[in-house]
């Protein structure tokens, strides 16, 4: 399975954060230390935002912040927020395209399990285990 650059930026934006407790940063300063657009990272801190992981300050002097501890961020919820779907095979959104479902199949049950295994072992970890 591979992520989607969204997750893997939302990832490194929080760890970023972790990093950097110390100061307000900017959507800019994201962008140019993770070696992405500024575009980009716009859409993931939009998103990030929305929850209670970051805190977006407004203004003059304002700027971005960690708003919880890393110990209280759960890898797994992060990975389940921010990716669109976790779809390993079409017939998971899409039964009807694959004329094997209706014969006994079992490719959906494994990949489904694997899956949730994927998601977790992220929810073992915290942002924490990432610094």
């Amino acid at each position: 399975m591979q992520l989607s650059k969204f997750s893997d930026y939302s990832f490194r934006a929080l760890i970023y954060l972790a990093k950097h407790t110390d100061q307000l940063c900017t959507v800019e300063e994201l962008a140019t230390a993770l070696n992405t657009s500024e575009h980009h990272m716009k859409k993931v801190i939009h998103q990030l935002a929305k929850t209670e992981y970051i805190t977006s300050i407004k203004g003059r002097g304002g700027g971005l912040k960690l708003s919880k501890n890393p110990s209280d961020i759960n890898l797994g919820e992060v990975l389940k927020m921010t990716e669109d779907h976790m779809n390993l095979i079409e017939c998971f959104n899409h039964s009807q395209s694959c004329p094997l479902l209706s014969s006994g199949c079992k490719l959906k049950r494994i990949a489904s399990k694997a899956l949730h295994q994927f998601i977790h072992e992220f929810s073992q970890h915290t942002l924490d285990d990432l610094l």
